[in-house]
Order: structure tokens, then sequence, then C-alpha cells
């Protein structure tokens, strides 16, 4: 079974076309190359179609690290 860090680690991997990426809810903007502000908003749009959600302003707000990705993510995919 994918779990949500798994799906999430997949997104990151693909949208960064780097499959040795690894996370950890200390990893930020200034620990992957080539994440700035405008792969950022893409990201969080790779995110959505993965997921099947929309983030608020608020939630994108929350999302500067991996650890705030998942909390979000977490929140918005709780059934």
């Amino acid at each position: 079974m994918t779990t949500l860090d798994d799906r999430i680690t997949a997104v990151f991997r693909e949208f960064f076309a780097n499959d040795d990426l690894e996370l950890t809810d200390q990893t930020t903007f200034s620990d992957i190359p080539g994440w700035d502000s405008v792969a950022h908003v893409n990201l969080i749009n790779a995110l959505e179609a993965e997921f099947g959600t929309k983030f608020s302003v608020r939630d994108i707000m929350k999302m500067n690290s991996v650890a705030g990705i998942r909390q979000v993510v977490a929140a918005k995919t709780a059934t």
C-alpha cells in the first residue's frame, strides 16, 4: 500500500526529475535545486492533481517545508 509520504515523495521526484531525491520534514526550498517561487506554484498544482484537492492560500502559506506540505495534505485528504 502506498502511503501519503510515498505519494508526496513521488510527486517531488517526478517534478524535480530526481529519482534519488530524499525528503525529510526539515527539507525546504533551499535544499532542492530549482525549488523557487515559480516552481513552488507548479509543485502545488502537481500535488493538487495527485491528491484530487485544491489548496487555499492559507494552506499554501503553511507549505514552506516538507513537514508543512505533509501536514496540509494529510488534513485535506483525511476522511
